[in-house]
């Protein structure tokens, strides 16, 4: 894909925890409104390399990063770049559903709005109705925006989650398993969600579930061992993998 049509790119990109590679010399470009996912084996360092993409790696204990990643032709990780700004431009989801528990449902969306500037309470307003409408969710809690969150199932609190993080209206969402703690019904919601969000944003996987990835994106990541093996539409990589070890994965010989 053209780097033109491509707003986040990650060049030559390396993490390490100290000074152990975990993942290794990745170059890949994610092309706007289009869902990617990244596949592969426990340990091979999905999580890691999407917590580089907003500069959640370097919070880790011992964690560095080399290489380079592109937003619009400039590298989060210059000098200069303020990486609270950064996360708020690539918005990210976690594997667990993290709503603040001491917030109501509407702080919880609105709580990434507060980083942005002073809004009015009206301008507030809009923008948590209009992040719970794109998260699939305003229909059913429009009536209690003001309870607590832990009253939600798990799938709701997800999607709350989702809210909270494209409120501040980003230009890219990461999702780091964002399923694998649901039930079918609520994992079937959230992929359906996906394939909306990409519509506004350009979208980053990250899924240990293989048939997931075929339904949800348009191109995969295969990693393995901190290293990318392939990358490619999804419809190859799952028919026609150009590599023996992608091959093995996709038809389940190992990982």
């Amino acid at each position: 894909m053209a780097d033109a049509t491509s707003r986040l790119r990650a060049e030559r990109l390396s993490a390490l925890y100290a000074g152990k590679a975990a993942v290794k010399d990745v170059t890949l470009a994610f092309p706007v409104h289009t869902v990617t996912a990244v596949i592969g084996p426990s340990g091979c360092g999905k999580s890691t390399f999407l917590r580089c993409l907003n500069r959640l790696h370097e919070l880790s204990r011992g964690g560095t990063v080399r290489g380079s990643v592109l937003l619009d032709g400039g590298d989060i990780y210059a000098p200069d770049i303020d990486p609270v700004a950064v996360r708020r431009r690539i918005g990210m989801v976690f594997q667990q559903a993290n709503p603040f528990p001491t917030m109501t449902i509407y702080g919880n969306v609105a709580a990434g709005l507060s980083v942005n500037g002073r809004r009015s309470r009206a301008e507030r307003d809009e923008a948590v109705e209009r992040a719970l409408r794109r998260a699939a969710l305003w229909d059913e809690v429009k009536d209690r925006l003001h309870a607590s969150p832990l009253g939600l199932s798990g799938g709701q609190q997800q999607r709350l989650c989702i809210a909270r993080a494209i409120a501040p209206a980003p230009d890219v969402l990461l999702l780091d398993e964002p399923t694998s703690a649901l039930d079918p019904i609520a994992t079937q919601s959230i992929e359906e969600l996906v394939q909306e969000l990409k519509r506004a944003f350009t979208v980053v996987i990250v899924t240990h579930n293989m048939q997931q990835a075929a339904r949800v994106s348009d191109f995969t990541a295969f990693f393995y061992l901190g290293e990318m093996v392939e990358h490619d539409v999804t419809t190859k990589i799952f028919t026609a993998p150009a590599e023996s070890r992608t091959e093995a994965y996709v038809t389940g010989r190992f990982g």
